[in-house]
């Protein structure tokens, strides 16, 4: 999934973004910066990252009126070191200084998802495993959070609730049973998936053609064995607190995938800074 920052969902984050942060006005830079300043600045990373985000500045500023120039320099999935320049902006001194937190909050968040989606694929280098995203995403930014996951180099699961069919435990109790879930949704045009607990519903899991299977809170000697028992009938997608120091153990057990909500819902913000240089006033 790339950046698509005339989606409305993004466009509607940033938004929000800025009439939270803003609100009735910056009274800080109003009543320290003339009106009529222009000013130049750049982004930095302050430490090892793979970058996501960039692309939103122009949509940062846009909202806000716009800048005179933009460049960015490292787009998203970038790998950067400390010092590296992200991107530079010029335009009303202002409009850098209102927009320079939103903007920020947004590059460290999403770069923060990028590095350890990269870190979690790189792990896994050499198996047959793919990495995927979940749906543990901050409520409102899930395009967002799953472009940087992408962006990091992990497969992107569904987007939401609409676009596949994951028969979770709840569904199975509620439908009857393993059999009875799969025959509801039989026919239907998005992928479907399930999730299964025990030997006796994976068995019948596969009996009814199931195609793609979820093993979950297995240890890695016993996915082995369930994968083992599924014999390449379906793919096999192992999750349940699949940690950066676990994912390539279960990996190498020959899961097809494996998912992991961390890469969303516990990466920390990357550091990255913004520096502002003013230009010569009017005499």
């Amino acid at each position: 999934m790339e950046f698509e920052t005339g989606h409305p969902d993004v466009m509607d984050a940033v938004q929000r973004a800025l009439a939270e942060d803003i609100g009735s006005g910056d009274i800080t830079t109003e009543l320290t910066m003339a009106e009529d300043r222009t000013a130049s600045g750049a982004f930095y990373a302050r430490e090892p990252m793979v970058v996501a985000g960039t692309e939103l500045l122009e949509v940062v500023y846009t909202l806000q009126g716009g800048v005179d120039a933009l460049e960015v320099l490292r787009p998203s999935g970038s790998a950067v070191e400390p010092r590296e320049c992200l991107a530079r902006v010029r335009g009303n001194a202002r409009t850098l200084l209102t927009c320079e937190r939103v903007a920020l909050n947004f590059m460290q968040r999403l770069s923060g998802v990028a590095t350890l989606a990269r870190e979690y694929v790189r792990r896994v280098e050499g198996t047959k495993c793919k990495v995927l995203d979940t749906r543990k995403t901050t409520p409102g930014l899930r395009r967002m959070e799953k472009m940087a996951a992408a962006a990091g180099g992990v497969t992107n699961h569904r987007l939401g609730l609409f676009d596949a069919i994951l028969i979770k435990n709840n569904h199975i109790t509620a439908a009857g049973g393993v059999r009875a879930a799969l025959a509801a949704v039989a026919g239907q045009p998005v992928p479907a998936e399930i999730e299964v607990r025990t030997l006796e519903e994976l068995d019948d899991a596969l009996a009814c053609g199931a195609k793609h299977l979820l093993l979950d809170n297995l240890t890695p000697e016993e996915a082995r064995v369930w994968i083992e028992r599924i014999g390449g009938r379906a793919k096999a997608e192992l999750s349940g607190g699949i940690t950066l120091e676990t994912v390539r153990a279960y990996a190498e057990a020959g899961a097809d995938f494996v998912s992991s909500g961390a890469i969303t819902h516990s990466a920390r913000a990357m550091d990255i800074n913004f520096r502002i240089e003013l230009e010569a006033g009017r005499d």
